[in-house]
């Protein structure tokens, strides 16, 4: 088996077998990219490489200044790639099973305060047309702990405004229900009647919530490109995005005594690993509590 026929059959793999997104395929595609080059440098075949040749590709990723978290990556990556060559026989036994990827400390997300965000969603001008739809996008990201794939991709046939949830369609085609409060659906409804009904519609796009000008889907890069600039509006200097939203609703739920589980469940992890994240974001809140109010926390 070349190069180009095992990376062809794993991503029709991680396509049909595995449902995972465009974006993620695209990762792994690049990933296992990067070996067959370095592979094909010495002249061996996806089913030549030993482990200490793969060994030997991680070392060099290291030393080519690639961060740990794209190493990491990179091993997860090649693991699920001969993970499956070994699901296809092609290979007896996988020789990235025992690669071991560089330890990572745990980083903790940049979070907003409930007044931080207020005051970027403050800072949209209202009186344009896409005003009204740049604060219910914020809002819904906000109330709903959304990914900006999921944001972009919402229907307004799945805004449930009488029951107070939202159907998502998450990571790997998984739907979720999230509930989602009257604030942001009301200004939903404020930017559905008095923009979006009388804006052009295109027709691949007619059931998609939010809009552009054109009338089509947005993009990712347009939302984040929105908030970065909200944040200069508002005088934030942190180093956000569009995922600090969905850190920022997890962590005020956990810090106001939410159950991790439902918050798993609104975030829609697969595993209470990630979401307990925001477990050691809400010791670190009491620890600063603590040495903010404490008359005893001094030196």
């Amino acid at each position: 088996m070349k190069w180009g026929q095992a990376l062809q059959q794993f991503v029709q793999h991680l396509m049909l077998e595995r449902s995972l997104s465009v974006h993620s395929i695209e990762a792994y595609k690049r990933d296992i990219q990067k070996l067959q080059n370095w592979a094909e440098a010495r002249s061996l075949g996806p089913l030549q490489l030993k482990q200490q040749d793969l060994e030997s590709f991680a070392a060099q990723l290291a030393e080519a200044g690639f961060e740990a978290s794209s190493q990491a990556r990179m091993v997860s990556g090649l693991r699920a790639f001969y993970r499956f060559l070994v699901l296809e026989e092609a290979l007896a036994e996988s020789p990235a099973d025992f690669l071991e990827p560089p330890k990572l400390g745990r980083k903790l997300p940049v979070v907003l305060s409930p007044e931080e965000i207020d005051a970027m969603i403050g800072s949209i001008d209202r009186s344009k047309p896409e005003g009204e739809r740049d604060v219910a996008m914020l809002e819904t990201l906000y109330s709903c702990g959304l990914r900006v794939s999921e944001l972009v991709q919402l229907r307004s046939t799945h805004v449930h405004a009488e029951e107070g949830y939202v159907q998502v369609l998450g990571k790997g085609n998984k739907e979720r229900l999230v509930p989602i409060g009257q604030r942001a659906l009301k200004h939903i409804e404020l930017y559905y009647q008095q923009v979006r009904k009388h804006g052009p519609i295109q027709s691949e796009s007619r059931d998609i919530l939010f809009l552009n000008r054109r009338g089509s889907a947005l993009t990712r890069q347009s939302v984040f490109l929105l908030i970065k600039r909200c944040a200069q509006l508002s005088g934030i200097s942190k180093t956000i995005s569009p995922h600090t939203f969905r850190h920022s609703f997890a962590t005020h739920l956990v810090e106001a005594g939410a159950d991790l589980r439902a918050v798993q469940e609104m975030l829609g992890h697969e595993s209470i690993t990630t979401t307990e994240i925001y477990t050691h974001l809400d010791r670190q809140y009491l620890s600063d509590t603590l040495l903010k109010f404490h008359p005893r926390s001094g030196a």
